[in-house]
């Protein structure tokens, strides 16, 4: 009879809570399998590694779905088009900086720092971010666009330069928020960045 392996000493979810702090804090590159494998659960070895996750690259991408779909859930006003354009856009811009600047997890966010840098080797896997953070670009745009159609906003505003200003502070969030800026600076910004939209508002 065949003798059967030790069991994993580790929670599936609770070790992927793990490993995505883990590649959140130091990125994906110097997220090495020896610093995965000594703080999953209470360690384990490589062949459980292997057996649990498949490789380093699987793990991370079950991460980042775990990600999306927990602490990312805060850009969801982007697709919600019952939300106006400056509702939906303010509203994830203050969630952002409340989930980005917490102090359960590291600061900023794990689509923006964990590939920020990353050896040629794993181009790939900085190209599966970026295909993710475009599609939140894009909702930007998207809204940018749909406020000059029911004329929220004025109808000169140039739709992708003005988008690409927002998104660009919603990624400037993560720096900010490593570098150790607060919460309370970070929400006054977007104060700031909704007093300019106001201030575009087409008048009848």
């Amino acid at each position: 009879m065949a003798q059967m392996g030790r069991p994993r000493t580790f929670e599936r979810e609770q070790a992927i809570q793990q490993a995505m702090h883990l590649f959140w804090q130091y990125g994906y590159d110097s997220t090495s399998l020896s610093l995965l494998k000594a703080n999953i659960g209470s360690g384990i070895s490589a062949p459980s590694f292997y057996a649990a996750f498949g490789s380093k690259e699987e793990l991370f991408r079950e991460v980042i779905e775990h990600y999306i779909a927990t602490h990312g859930q805060v850009t969801n006003s982007l697709w919600d088009e019952s939300l106006a354009p400056r509702e939906a856009i303010e509203r994830t811009l203050r969630q952002s900086v409340k989930m980005q600047t917490e102090s359960s997890h590291p600061k900023g966010c794990l689509l923006v720092l964990s590939t920020a840098t990353c050896s040629p080797e794993n181009l790939h896997i900085q190209q599966f971010l970026t295909q993710h953070r475009l599609t939140t670009r894009d909702r930007f745009t998207q809204c940018v666009q749909r406020a000059v159609e029911t004329g929220e906003l004025t109808a000169d505003t140039n739709i992708d330069a003005y988008a690409t200003s927002i998104y660009s502070f919603l990624l400037g969030i993560s720096v900010q928020a490593r570098d150790g800026v607060s919460g309370a600076v970070l929400d006054a910004a977007v104060t700031e960045i909704m007093h300019h939209w106001d201030s575009r508002v087409a008048t009848s």
